[in-house]
């Protein structure tokens, strides 16, 4: 007897895919509907790698979360990930491997000049969460840490581990900040608490970035989810997924298919 496949997972709107139809609702369809394969690039997988190891290194005690602990767990980090991209690791030669593993090392040591792992407890890390609005719209996503302090404040953080070119930093300054609010509803939604601070951890510039939400400014942007989650609907129904050109399309994974 074989194991019959469970049921799909219901439709959901998630911070990565709400930018990308507001970026462009082709890109969209091409990712979250065609699902057209796009391999990780070398700085995806920097990410990955960098995000399993401050995972793993707040799995340890606080007091041995030091520089040299992050440094170890570099390695177990690049296997876990490889192991999930064996394809692309095959195109990397030792060099272009030796290279990811160096640049990781680095953003993890410029981490402690950001935050001092060793003085706080996460509540969690790479925490999932989904949460259905008013108007029946599921918002899914992963969230990288959760801070809670002992007063019951909520802090949510995001690391960053790439650079933007200089003529799409607004653009990825503007994605992460939707990222961040996306979470603020929906752990406003899913807890009944406001969060009281989001941080954008950049690595690669070595900058904090803090925000500090009102509800009100949170119930708006609950709105826009709920508008972009009908536009989509809308748009499946009728198949109309129209590009939007900007030069934001020379970076576009898809863009020899595009009919623009």
């Amino acid at each position: 007897m074989t194991d019959q496949p469970g049921p799909p997972r219901r439709p959901a709107l998630s911070p990565s895919r709400a930018a990308d139809f507001k970026q462009c609702p082709l890109l969209y369809r091409y990712r979250a509907i065609d699902r057209l394969p796009e391999p990780p690039s070398t700085a995806q997988l920097r990410g990955s790698l960098v995000h399993a190891a401050l995972e793993q290194l707040y799995h340890l005690p606080a007091t041995q979360r030091g520089p040299q602990s992050a440094d170890a767990l570099v390695g177990p980090a690049a296997e876990q990930v490889l192991a999930d991209e064996a394809g692309l690791v095959t195109e990397l030669d030792p060099e272009q491997l030796t290279q990811l593993l160096d640049e990781a090392r680095a953003l993890l040591s410029g981490y402690y000049r950001l935050e001092d792992p060793t003085r706080f407890e996460p509540q969690s890390c790479e925490q999932r969460i989904e949460v259905e609005l008013a108007d029946g719209t599921l918002l899914r996503g992963i969230i990288d840490r959760i801070d809670v302090a002992p007063t019951g404040e909520l802090r949510v953080v995001d690391y960053k581990t790439g650079k933007a070119p200089p003529e799409a930093r607004a653009l990825a300054e503007f994605k992460a900040m939707f990222q961040m609010k996306f979470y603020a509803v929906a752990l406003l939604r899913s807890r009944g608490v406001l969060p009281t601070r989001l941080r954008l951890i950049y690595l690669a510039d070595g900058q904090l970035l803090d925000y500090s939400p009102d509800e009100d400014e949170l119930l708006r942007f609950e709105k826009t989810l709920m508008a972009i989650w009908r536009a989509i609907q809308s748009a499946g129904a009728t198949g109309d997924f129209r590009p939007r050109p900007s030069r934001l399309c020379d970076w576009c994974p898809h863009h020899a298919l595009c009919p623009v």
